[in-house]
């Protein structure tokens, strides 16, 4: 079976910093992945260079058998990407935003229109869709990202950090469209997170990320299991990271571009 992302010695160096060292991965078809790990991990460049959105050498990473680095227009069309940092449009209503992510990922015209009513339904947004975006909640406003996501119709969804800045009751609701619609279609996600008790609860298989390096792989009850008889994921965290916090170029940026997502989503 062709894994549907496959990562073989990936890595990538930032100046004097090496952000992703020499990772091996694979992400079985119709499966939920998390990548877990302490911030600077090196989980997003992992997730941007999937999503060929930074480079990787040939031969490094294949979505669905695809080289990324040679097949980028195609790998883009198979994916669904959900990034950390809003993608929404206030100034436009949820139909809005979701018909342009139809338009950017050529979604023939003909079916536009069935394709975006349709995923506004599966992410429960079809009675607000017509509102401005800035008047949805942070619970809504992820949704309507995953339906933006969605519209394509992608065969590989990737989640990056999908639930920052929630609150628990919205968080839910964002993983319970995750998890139908993966039951529904098949489809594989792919998602990053440092939250250990939602990788336990919704991810098949885990891998724990660590100074650019993935320090363990396996499903969530085998990572516990190799700890102790009543460890938690946050176990394994402390584990295989000694608590210890690391930190890529760039850093700041990112922790300041999160803390305006999680601002915004309220």
């Amino acid at each position: 079976m062709t894994p549907a992302v496959r990562c073989s010695g990936v890595r990538q160096v930032f100046g004097e910093t090496v952000a992703v060292n020499g990772i091996d991965l694979e992400v079985v078809p119709g499966e939920v992945f998390g990548l877990l790990g302490p911030n600077g991990a090196g989980k997003t460049t992992t997730i941007r260079m999937i999503t060929t959105l930074l480079p990787a050498p040939p031969g490094a990473i294949e979505v669905l058998g695809l080289d990324v680095a040679t097949r980028r227009t195609a790998v883009r069309r198979m994916l669904g990407y959900v990034p950390q940092q809003l993608s929404a449009d206030g100034t436009l209503t949820g139909r809005e935003n979701v018909a342009l992510f139809a338009r950017l990922f050529d979604v023939p015209q003909k079916l536009r229109s069935a394709q975006v009513a349709a995923v506004l339904d599966v992410v429960d947004l079809a009675d607000v869709a017509d509102r401005s975006v800035k008047t949805y909640s942070g619970g809504m406003v992820r949704r309507l990202e995953l339906a933006q996501a969605l519209v394509s119709a992608p065969r590989v969804l990737i989640l990056d950090e999908p639930t920052v800045g929630l609150d628990p009751v919205a968080r839910d609701g964002v993983w319970d469209r995750i998890d139908e619609i993966r039951a529904a279609t098949g489809m594989t996600v792919l998602v990053t997170t440092h939250a250990m008790q939602e990788a336990d609860e919704h991810c098949d298989r885990v891998a724990l990320m660590h100074r650019g390096r993935i320090e363990a792989l396996g499903t969530p009850g085998e990572l516990r299991s190799a700890i102790g008889p009543d460890a938690t994921l946050d176990d394994v965290f402390r584990h295989h990271t000694g608590n210890t916090l690391t930190q890529e170029k760039g850093g700041m940026r990112d922790v300041r571009a999160a803390r305006r997502t999680a601002g915004r989503l309220g």
